[in-house]
């Protein structure tokens, strides 16, 4: 009897031995991976970084496509240009309606105010200068709305960035008196605008016009800059809304000089 208690020990101890280093094995892994994670804690913020930045440029992207890729079109299909605002804002509910793709649907929505204006101004009121602004200004209202609910961040500051850019480009043409030729310009055939673009450089070179080109660039290089310090993918996408501007502007006064 006491011989068979001393074997049932026994096997309980060698069976409690044997489970010891299991349990062991594993809590060493679970230490293992804490200590793999505490000593990689900028992993996340590296993966946050890189889609920051990839905010600020498919904002520069997007503030080019209705320049050099709506332009072209609306002019020849105005209505084509509108109806595909219906396909920008389907789009990007169904990139939102995932959460691996969210962030960009987010994006994709306030690009497609800026799409919806310049289809509607570019295809049938570009001849007048002085409507342009309260056609961009289009998706304001449900900007602010959504702003106020804290809801699609990313495109509305994308748009109020776009949006900014525009006002500080249209108060440029009227100060040094370039809406003339902006009419003229709209009302003529293609091989008649270079001459008309000849006179309106002319004019921007003078010195009235140099100061404050470089007055409306300075306010556009700090307020695309300083959003910058604020590490959060909205103000990325304003900062690189309203740098992009600088761009735009420069290409269009590079194309008119060698026009």
């Amino acid at each position: 009897m006491i011989n068979n208690t001393l074997l049932i020990y026994n096997a309980s101890t060698t069976a409690i031995d044997k489970e010891l280093p299991v349990k062991k094995a594993g809590q060493l892994s679970i230490e293992e991976l804490k200590s793999t994670l505490s000593a990689s804690p900028s992993l996340p913020l590296l993966i946050s970084s890189r889609q920051t930045w990839l905010v600020l440029a498919a904002a520069v992207f997007l503030v080019s496509v209705p320049v050099f890729i709506e332009a072209p079109l609306v002019r020849s299909l105005p209505s084509l240009s509108l109806a595909t605002t219906g396909f920008w804002v389907w789009l990007s509910f169904h990139l939102m309606s995932r959460p691996a793709t969210y962030l960009w649907g987010d994006l994709l929505l306030g690009f497609s105010w800026s799409w919806l204006a310049g289809a509607i101004y570019w295809g049938w009121l570009r001849w007048e200068p002085l409507w342009h602004l309260p056609v961009e200004s289009i998706g304001l209202p449900f900007a602010c709305w959504c702003l106020v609910r804290n809801w699609c961040k990313i495109g509305n500051w994308f748009y109020l960035g776009s949006l900014f850019g525009t006002v500080l480009t249209d108060v440029y043409f009227y100060i040094v008196d370039l809406m003339p030729y902006w009419r003229q310009i709209m009302q003529v055939e293609p091989d008649e605008v270079s001459p008309i673009l000849q006179v309106a450089v002319t004019q921007v070179q003078t010195p009235w016009g140099q100061t404050w080109a470089v007055t409306l660039a300075l306010v556009l290089l700090t307020a695309g800059i300083l959003p910058l310090c604020n590490q959060q993918r909205h103000w990325y996408a304003f900062g690189g809304a309203v740098l992009s501007t600088i761009l735009v502007d420069s290409l269009f006064l590079l194309a008119a000089r060698i026009a």
